[in-house]
């Protein structure tokens, strides 16, 4: 697991809009697994910047959505996928095709996850997945105690996690209280995670998916075991990390590298 620490939110975004794009880049017809939330957004409004001013091209991108509520439709101003045609499908004007956000009202639910799990597979899997964290530590809506080996599925949402999101409805009874999520193993199965933080009210929780022991109480604690996968917080989201001076020491010594000019070294620097 590699540890990037960034002086702020705008530079956490930077970073991580930039490791996606240098992605589309070198594999046009790549596959972005997706996350929503106000963590993401920064990323996506840099991806937006670079599609128009530098012509990064995402014409070719598929996309797979980590999660949607469970009884909301696309057009409710509060499900994911009109979330993300706001801040980032109807920007870069991809093809509907070509995005693909869980069916809040699929009929039936478990055979719709095991069909969206088939997409995946069809699309040749997901090159990389962006991530968020939630306090609890959940990433996707794979709450504490979902297994580790969980697959996409309809998953009953914490008092916690309803009480978080209340704040984007009228009332806490308009909070729905299920949704179709990517499963652990699902995101596991990603070719690279990138997992964005931040902010103070993260510092706990980061400090718990990074260095605490591996559990299915803080599912993205499961990330530590991921073959190739970044963490990028800002300062405040670093507070509590034990062991943040070697994570900087390790990118000071990655740029030494590379600005040497030994990529190949500088590759294989890794957490």
């Amino acid at each position: 697991m590699r540890v990037i620490i960034e002086p702020d939110y705008k530079k956490m975004s930077s970073n991580g809009a930039g490791i996606v794009a240098e992605l589309v880049r070198k594999k046009p017809d790549c596959v972005l697994g997706l996350a929503t939330g106000s963590t993401p957004i920064g990323l996506y409004n840099e991806l937006v910047r670079m599609s128009r001013d530098e012509g990064l091209d995402f014409s070719r991108v598929t996309t797979f959505n980590l999660d949607e509520y469970y009884g909301l439709a696309p057009e409710h101003d509060q499900s994911y996928r009109y979330f993300m045609e706001k801040h980032l499908f109807a920007q870069l004007k991809t093809r509907p095709k070509k995005t693909h956000v869980p069916d809040g009202l699929a009929k039936d639910p478990e055979a719709y996850c095991e069909l969206y799990e088939q997409m995946i597979r069809d699309a040749c899997g997901i090159d990389l997945q962006v991530l968020g964290i939630g306090r609890d530590g959940h990433i996707g809506f794979n709450e504490p105690s979902s297994s580790l080996g969980s697959r996409t599925r309809l998953k009953t949402l914490t008092e916690e996690t309803i009480h978080d999101n209340a704040r984007f409805f009228a009332s806490l009874d308009d909070v729905p209280r299920f949704a179709i999520t990517m499963g652990v193993g699902t995101i596991f199965e990603a070719r690279r995670c990138v997992l964005l933080a931040s902010g103070v009210n993260k510092a706990k929780v980061v400090a718990q998916a990074v260095e605490g022991p591996v559990t299915a109480q803080v599912t993205a604690s499961a990330l530590q075991l991921h073959r190739d996968t970044i963490v990028i917080v800002d300062e405040d989201a670093a507070c509590e990390l034990d062991r943040r001076d070697y994570y900087k020491h390790v990118e000071r010594m990655r740029a030494e590298l590379v600005a040497g000019k030994k990529p190949a070294l500088a590759a294989a620097a890794t957490g």
